[in-house]
C-alpha cells in the first residue's frame, strides 16, 4: 500500500505539471504523455511493471486521506475524511439536482447532511471536476479538461513553492489551508459559512477585514446557490442578532446582555446543554458554540421556508431531531406591535399587543377594532417628558426594543445609568448592558422603541420615560394605599376580621351555586350512568336568565344564528356591549343531554386563540344555556361551499385557516391539559372571527384521554359522515388520528371549494377523497384546486398542503401524520413521505389506481414523514 499511494502521488505530480502547462485542447494527449513518461520512469525496475498496471488500473480509486497537497487532488467520487471520521469532504449533487458540488457533510450519520458548500454558486454540470492545490497555493475546483477555476480560495500564499501548502479538514468539519512548514493558517471555510452552524464555527464580522460571517440559506432543495434568508449580527449600534428575508428583519434574537440573547428561545434552559461563547472587543463580533456534551451531534440551519432551526441526531430512530426553531409565535416576527409597542406571546386569548407606558395607539381603527398592532403607538397628546417631574416605569422579563439607534456606555452603574438618560429629554428609555454581578454599563434609547416582547423566564427589565402623571398613576398602582410598613401593620390589623367575614358569606354563597350546579348537572348526565365532580367547574361564570333574555331580545326570531340537534343558538348583546353567542339547549333534545355535559366539562379547561371560547352558562327554571364569545364571520361552511362567498378567499387567508384550525387541534391532542379527542371535526363546526381567524366549536362529542391512553371504543357512534375515519364509523375505535383524519378531510375541502360527500361527475368516485386520489395518481392533482382562485397561488405550496391532505386521510390510522407533523409539515418545506390509498374511496369492489413505483402521484420525494430532514 506504502508504494501504492507513493506511485499514486508521482503520477499525480507528472499530470498536474503538464496539466498547467498545456492549452486545453492539448489535455488529453497531455494525459496521455504523461502515462508514458510515468511508464518509461519505471521500465528500469521490471518488477514493477506489474505494480504499474495494478496503479493504472486503480488509479481512480486513489485514497487521498483528510489532506489535500500538490501531490494529492481529488476527483468526483472521492472524498476526504477526518482522522476522527467525524465528517467527510467530496462532491454531492442536492435533492434532484444533477449538477454537482464540492461540500462537507458529516460522516457519522446515516442521512447526508451538508453543512458547508464550497461552489454554492457555480455548479459543475457532469463529474469531471477536480479539487486540487495550483501552482500558486490555492485550493481550486476546476474540470479535469481546462485550467480555468470554477471556484478558488483566492489568497496569496507567502511561499512560492505550492509543494509547502496543504488543504486539511479537521475533526471540526473546518477545511483548511496550511503552510506546512510553519502551519499558518491562510484560509479555512469557517471563515466563508453557508447555511449552516455547526460547533465551533462563529459568525459575526471582523471589523479589521471588514469582513462579515453570516449563515445564508440555499435556494430550495436542489440548489444551495445563496438564498433570501440570511441569520447575521449588525454592525449599527450594539450588535444583535437578526434574521432577514431579502434585507427585512424577520426576528430579531437582541443584543447580548452577558449571560445570553434574550430573544433566542429558551436559551437559560440550554445553557446547561450548550456552551455559548460571545466575544465583543474593537476587534471583532463573534458568536459560536458547542454542546457540553460531546457525543450530542447538533447544528443550525437557515432554511429556505423562512425558518432557522437546531437539529440534534437520535441515533436510536437515525434521524434529526428538531430542538427548536424561529419564529414560532406572532410576537417572534420584528415589529408586530410597531414603535413603541409592546407584544405578549404569553397572550393566547386576547389581543397580543400593548402600548408601552406613557404611549396610545397610532391609528386607534386598527389597534382596537381590526387588532391589528403594526402601525403601533405615540407619545400620548399634551405631556411633557423634559424636566417637567418625569421619571421611569420599570418592565419587568422583556426583550429590550431594537438596539440598533440605541447607545451603549460602559462603566455606569443602574443608578448612573438613570441619571445619564433623565439629563437628555431624547432619551426614551434605558437598560443595563451587563446583568451579572448586578449589571454595569448602560445602554440607552433615543427616539422610537422597536420590537419590544414580554418573555416568559428570560427577560430583562427595561424602564421607559414617562411625564409625571403616568409616573404617579405607575406609582399608585404598584404601592396601592400600602405605604409604610407602619401603615401596612394598621390596615392588615384593621380588616382582617372583615375579610374573613366577607370571605365566609362568599363561600357559602359560592357553595350554594355551585351545589345547585352539579346537582342540575348530575341530573343531566344521570341518563348515561355518570356523574359530575363538584370539583369540575369551579370557576365557570353564571348568568341569570333574565341577563340572557335581556340580551338575545327575548330571544327573538331576529336574534336567532342557527339550529341543530342540541337546540338554538341566538346572538345577543350584554349591557357592558360585549356580543355573545348563546346555545340553549331544547327540552326536546335528544341530541344534547351528553353533549351539553361536555361543553361545560372541557371548554372551561381549554384556553386556546383557535378554540372557541367559553363565557359562561345559565341554569335557571328548566333552561340549560352556554355563553359563547360571538364571532361574526359564521363558519367556515359558509365560506368555503359558496362560490360567491369562497371568492373573497385568498390562498394566502385559506393557508392562514389551515394552520389555525391544525394548531387548535394540536393544542387539544398535546398542549393543553386534558387530552382531547374532537370526533366532530368539520367545516360548520370552524367559526370564523372579524379576522377570519378559525376557532373550533362543539366539543359536545369530544372524550378525554389519559396521558398514555392511545386509543377507545364506543358503541355509540356520533359525527359526521363524510369526516369520520374508517377505524371509527365502522368499528367505534377512536383516536387522536381520527381527528387527523377531519382534518385532512377538511383541508382538501379548503382547497378544492367542495364538500367531501359532493359527487365528482367528471371521476369514477363518489367523493371528494377519491377525486384528488384519481387526479393525484395521474400527477394532476392541481386540478382540484378551486376554481375562484385563478391560478393565483403557489403552485408548490398547494401541492404540498394537497400531499399533507392525503397523508391525514390515509386508510390505516397508523399510517396517519401526528398533529405535531402535520403543524411541522406545513410551517417547513421538509421532504414528505408519498401518500397510501385512502378510505371511503369507491362503492362496491372498484378498484382505485395505486401509485406508480417511480414515486406516486405528484409525490415530492421518497422519505418517511416520520424523519424530520432538515433539507
Amino acid at each position: 500500500m506504502r508504494y501504492r499511494l507513493f506511485l499514486c502521488d508521482e503520477f499525480i505530480v507528472l499530470t498536474n505539471k503538464l496539466y498547467y502547462d498545456l492549452s486545453p485542447h492539448k489535455k488529453q494527449e497531455g494525459y496521455a504523455k504523461t502515462t508514458s513518461l510515468f511508464a518509461m520512469s519505471l521500465t528500469r525496475n521490471i518488477k514493477h511493471n506489474i505494480l504499474l498496471l495494478i496503479l493504472l488500473f486503480s488509479f481512480s480509486f486513489c485514497s487521498c486521506s483528510d489532506t489535500i497537497s500538490a501531490l494529492k487532488a481529488i476527483r468526483d467520487g472521492e472524498t476526504l475524511v477526518s482522522k476522527a471520521k467525524t465528517f467527510a469532504l467530496g462532491f454531492f449533487s442536492p435533492g434532484k439536482s444533477n449538477s454537482r458540488y464540492v461540500g462537507i457533510w458529516f460522516n457519522n450519520v446515516k442521512q447526508q447532511t451538508v453543512a458547508w458548500v464550497a461552489n454554492r454558486d457555480t455548479p459543475i454540470n457532469d463529474t469531471s471536476g477536480v479539487l486540487s492545490i495550483d501552482p500558486r497555493g490555492n485550493l481550486v475546483l476546476h474540470h479535469n479538461y481546462s485550467t480555468s477555476a470554477i471556484w478558488s480560495t483566492d489568497v496569496l500564499a507567502t511561499q512560492s513553492n505550492s509543494s509547502n501548502v496543504i488543504a486539511q479538514l479537521s475533526d471540526l468539519g473546518n477545511l483548511v489551508l496550511i503552510l506546512n512548514n510553519s502551519k499558518t493558517v491562510i484560509w479555512q471555510s469557517f471563515d466563508h459559512p453557508t447555511d449552516t452552524l455547526i460547533p465551533y464555527l462563529r459568525i459575526g464580522f471582523d471589523r479589521r477585514a471588514n469582513q462579515s460571517w453570516i449563515l445564508q440559506s440555499w435556494k430550495t432543495d436542489d440548489d444551495p446557490g445563496k438564498g433570501s434568508y440570511t441569520l447575521e449580527f449588525t454592525t449599527v449600534g450594539k450588535p444583535q442578532l437578526f434574521f432577514y428575508h431579502e434585507n427585512l428583519p424577520l426576528w430579531r434574537g437582541g443584543s447580548w446582555n452577558g449571560d445570553l440573547f434574550m430573544g433566542v428561545p429558551n436559551m437559560k434552559r440550554d445553557l446547561f446543554t450548550f456552551n455559548v461563547s460571545f466575544v465583543e472587543d474593537d476587534y471583532h463580533v463573534a458568536l459560536s458554540f458547542n454542546p457540553l456534551n460531546k457525543s450530542l451531534i447538533t447544528w443550525v440551519v437557515v432554511q429556505q421556508s423562512g425558518f432557522f432551526n437546531v437539529f440534534t441526531w437520535d441515533n436510536q430512530k437515525n434521524q434529526w431531531n428538531r430542538y427548536w426553531s424561529v419564529p414560532i409565535n406572532q410576537c417572534d416576527n420584528y415589529g408586530t406591535c410597531g414603535s413603541n409597542g409592546n407584544c405578549d406571546s404569553l397572550n393566547f386569548e386576547g389581543f397580543r399587543c400593548t402600548c408601552l407606558p406613557g404611549f396610545e395607539p397610532k391609528f386607534p381603527h386598527d389597534w382596537y377594532e381590526n387588532r391589528d398592532g403594526s402601525g403601533g403607538c405615540v407619545r400620548k397628546q399634551g405631556v411633557s417628558i423634559c424636566r417637567n417631574g418625569e421619571g421611569f416605569v420599570k418592565l419587568e422579563g422583556l426583550k429590550v426594543p431594537d438596539t440598533s439607534v440605541a447607545i451603549a456606555t460602559e462603566g455606569l452603574s443602574s443608578v448612573e445609568c438613570e441619571q445619564e438618560c433623565l439629563r437628555n429629554c431624547s432619551c426614551t428609555a434605558y437598560a443595563v448592558l451587563d446583568v451579572r454581578n448586578g449589571g454595569s454599563g448602560c445602554l440607552a434609547w433615543h427616539g422610537n422603541l422597536m420590537d419590544t416582547q414580554k418573555l416568559s423566564d428570560q427577560g430583562q427589565d427595561l424602564f421607559v420615560r414617562v411625564d409625571a402623571v403616568e409616573l404617579a398613576n405607575f406609582n399608585k398602582k404598584t404601592n396601592g394605599v400600602l405605604g409604610t410598613n407602619r401603615m401596612v401593620a394598621i390596615i392588615i390589623a384593621s380588616v382582617l376580621a372583615t375579610v374573613i367575614l366577607i370571605f365566609g358569606v362568599y363561600y357559602l354563597w359560592k357553595r350554594k351555586c355551585k351545589d345547585k350546579l352539579m346537582q342540575h348537572l348530575n341530573e343531566v348526565s344521570h341518563a348515561e350512568g355518570s356523574d359530575v365532580q363538584s370539583n369540575t367547574h369551579p370557576n365557570l361564570p353564571f348568568f341569570s336568565l333574565k341577563m340572557i333574555m335581556t340580551a338575545t331580545s327575548n330571544f327573538g326570531h331576529e336574534s336567532k344564528l342557527g339550529q341543530g340537534g342540541f337546540g338554538s343558538v341566538y346572538k345577543g348583546c350584554l349591557a357592558d356591549g360585549r356580543e355573545i353567542a348563546v346555545k340553549r339547549l331544547s327540552e326536546h333534545s335528544g341530541q344534547g343531554t351528553e353533549e351539553f355535559k361536555n361543553e361545560v366539562t372541557l371548554l372551561v379547561k381549554l384556553q386556546h386563540r383557535n378554540l372557541v371560547r367559553l363565557l359562561g352558562c345559565c341554569f335557571e327554571k328548566e333552561e340549560r344555556m352556554l355563553v359563547y364569545e360571538y364571532l361574526p364571520n359564521k363558519s367556515l361552511d359558509f365560506f368555503i361551499f359558496d362560490k360567491n362567498q369562497r371568492s373573497s378567499l385568498t390562498w394566502d387567508k385559506r393557508f392562514e385557516i389551515i394552520l389555525g384550525i391544525a394548531r387548535g387541534v394540536l393544542y387539544l391532542h398535546q398542549d393543553s391539559r386534558l387530552k382531547i379527542i374532537h370526533r366532530d371535526l368539520k367545516a360548520s363546526n370552524i367559526l370564523l372571527d372579524a379576522a377570519m381567524n378559525p376557532k373550533i366549536s362543539d366539543f359536545g362529542m369530544a372524550r378525554m384521554f389519559g396521558e398514555d391512553q392511545i386509543q377507545a371504543r364506543t358503541k355509540r357512534v356520533v359525527g359526521t359522515y363524510g369526516y369520520m375515519s374508517p377505524e371509527y364509523a365502522m368499528q367505534g375505535r377512536y383516536s387522536t388520528k381520527s381527528d387527523v383524519f377531519s382534518f385532512g378531510v377538511i383541508l382538501l375541502e379548503i382547497i378544492a371549494g367542495k364538500r367531501n360527500t359532493d359527487c365528482c361527475l367528471e371521476s369514477a368516485s363518489p367523493n371528494l377523497i377519491g377525486y384528488v386520489w384519481i387526479l393525484w395518481t395521474e400527477r394532476k392533482a392541481l386540478d382540484i384546486v378551486d376554481s375562484t382562485l385563478c391560478q393565483s397561488y403557489p403552485h408548490d405550496l398547494v401541492l404540498r398542503c394537497i400531499q399533507i391532505g392525503l397523508l391525514c386521510v390515509q386508510e390505516n390510522a397508523i399510517d396517519r401524520p401526528s398533529m405535531l407533523k402535520v403543524v411541522f409539515m406545513l410551517g417547513n418545506e421538509t421532504p414528505l413521505s408519498p401518500p397510501k390509498k385512502p378510505a371511503f374511496l369507491l362503492n362496491g369492489s372498484q378498484d382505485l389506481p395505486e401509485p406508480s413505483t417511480s414515486g406516486g402521484g405528484s409525490s415530492i420525494n421518497e422519505v418517511t414523514d416520520t424523519t424530520m430532514s432538515p433539507r
